[in-house]
């Protein structure tokens, strides 16, 4: 593979405690091998399993994080 610019690869970046985000050319797939059109050329890939839009990600594990107590709390 080469790094030359002007290369339509695919680009995937892991993001601690988030998504894989994918750019450039890319093909989606479910487990059947259907094509997902997933509508835009950026996406963002669940890893935490808690999406309600599989295999891409909603948000939904920033709501699973597990966040400090707050100040005075009991």
């Amino acid at each position: 593979m080469s790094d030359s610019p002007g290369e339509d690869v695919a680009v995937i970046r892991a993001y601690e405690d988030g998504p894989l985000l994918v750019r450039g050319s890319f093909e989606l797939r479910d487990e059947t091998g259907a094509v997902i059109d997933p509508g835009r050329a950026t996406i963002a890939l669940c890893r935490c399993g808690k999406s309600g839009l599989k295999p891409l990600c909603d948000g939904s594990h920033a709501l699973t994080k597990k966040r400090p107590p707050r100040e005075g709390a009991a």
